[in-house]
C-alpha cells in the first residue's frame, strides 16, 4: 500500500470508529453528546491517528491494536482544540472551517464536551480488550503525562505566560515542545509500547524521531499563521499576530523560521534512516507535516 492509499484507508478508518464510539454513547445528555460528536466528526487532518497506525504497523503491531489508541489521541487533541478556542484562552470564532464549539453550542457547552473528549480518551483505553491490564496500564500513563501538566497543558500555560514577551528559542522551543509536540511523540511512544523486539536503540531514534517532527509541525503551524488564508486553514489566519504570541517568525523573522522548518526536516529524515525497518510511509508523514498547508 502507498503512503497516500495508507493515509486515505487510515482516515477512513478512524472517522467510522470515532462516529461508532460517540453513537454508542447513551443519549441523557444530548446536547452534550452533539457537541462532542460535532468537534469530532467536523473535519480534521487526523495526523495523529496516521502516526499512531503508521508507526505501530512498521513495528508489526496489527491495526485492532491499534485503533484505541489512535481513538484516544484523537479525541484528546479534540479536546484541546475546544478549550483553545473558547474566550478565556484564544477567543476563535473557526475551527477546521466551521464554527468553534461555544459558537456552535455555547462556552458551557463547550467546556463540558472538551471535558467528556478528555476522560472519554481514557475509557476507551481502558476498555480495549485487545490489551492486557499491564498494557492498559501504560498506555494511559502515556497519554495522561502528554496531556497534562508535564505536556500539552503546561505547554498552553507557557505559551500563555509568553504571549506580550519577548523570549528565547531554547525558551520556545520548549514551549512547543510540550504543547504541540508531546501528542505527537505520545502516537509514537504508544506504538512502541505495543511492539516487541524493538531495540532501545531504535526506541531512541524513533523517539528522536517523534520529538523533531512534533517541533517542525508547530514551525509550520507558525509559519502558515503568516502566509496562510482562512479559508485555506479553516482558521483565522494570523491570530498568532494578532494576538502577540510568541512564534518562530515573530522570533527569528519568516525566512529563517523556514530554514529552521527544513533543518527539521532533515533531521526528521536522517532519524528514519537509522532504522531497520521500511520507513515509506513515515517519511511521507514528515513530508505532510512539512508541505502542508493547513
Amino acid at each position: 500500500m502507498s503512503a497516500q492509499s495508507f493515509q486515505v484507508a487510515t482516515t477512513k478508518r478512524i472517522d467510522q470508529l470515532l462516529a461508532d464510539k460517540i453513537d454508542a454513547l447513551p443519549s441523557h445528555a444530548p446536547r452534550l453528546k452533539q457537541a462532542m460528536k460535532y468537534s469530532l466528526m467536523v473535519g480534521g487532518k487526523r495526523m495523529r491517528p496516521f502516526l499512531v497506525y503508521a508507526t505501530g504497523q512498521m513495528l508489526g503491531v496489527s491495526q485492532q491494536a491499534l485503533d484505541a489508541p489512535a481513538i484516544a489521541i484523537e479525541a484528546i487533541h479534540t479536546y484541546s482544540l475546544i478549550h483553545d478556542d473558547l474566550p478565556a484562552m484564544d477567543d476563535d470564532d473557526l475551527r477546521r472551517g466551521h464554527p468553534t464549539n461555544h459558537i456552535e453550542f455555547d462556552e458551557a457547552t463547550a467546556i463540558l464536551a472538551g471535558d467528556a473528549l478528555q476522560t472519554f480518551a481514557f475509557e476507551i483505553l481502558c476498555e480495549d480488550t485487545n490489551q492486557s491490564p499491564s498494557a492498559h496500564l501504560e498506555l494511559v500513563k502515556i497519554v495522561s503525562r502528554a496531556s497534562g501538566y508535564l505536556g500539552m497543558c503546561g505547554g498552553q500555560a507557557m505559551d500563555i505566560a509568553a504571549t506580550d514577551h519577548k523570549i528565547s528559542q531554547h525558551e520556545l522551543q520548549n514551549l512547543h515542545s510540550k504543547k504541540t509536540g508531546a501528542l505527537l511523540t505520545a502516537c509514537v511512544e504508544m506504538a512502541i509500547a505495543l511492539a516487541t523486539n524493538v531495540s532501545s536503540q531504535d526506541k531512541q531514534h524513533l523517539m528522536t524521531y517523534a520529538q523533531t517532527v512534533g517541533l517542525a509541525f508547530q514551525v509550520q503551524d507558525d509559519i502558515l499563521d503568516v502566509v496562510g488564508d482562512s479559508a485555506t486553514l479553516g482558521k483565522p489566519q494570523g491570530s498568532d499576530q494578532e494576538l502577540n504570541k510568541s512564534t518562530y517568525p515573530s522570533l527569528l523573522g519568516l525566512e529563517p523560521a523556514k530554514a529552521y522548518l527544513e533543518e527539521l526536516h532533515q533531521q526528521s529524515l536522517q532519524a528514519l534512516a537509522a532504522l531497520p525497518y521500511n520507513t515509506e510511509v513515515l517519511k511521507s508523514f514528515t513530508e505532510l507535516v512539512i508541505r502542508r498547508t493547513h
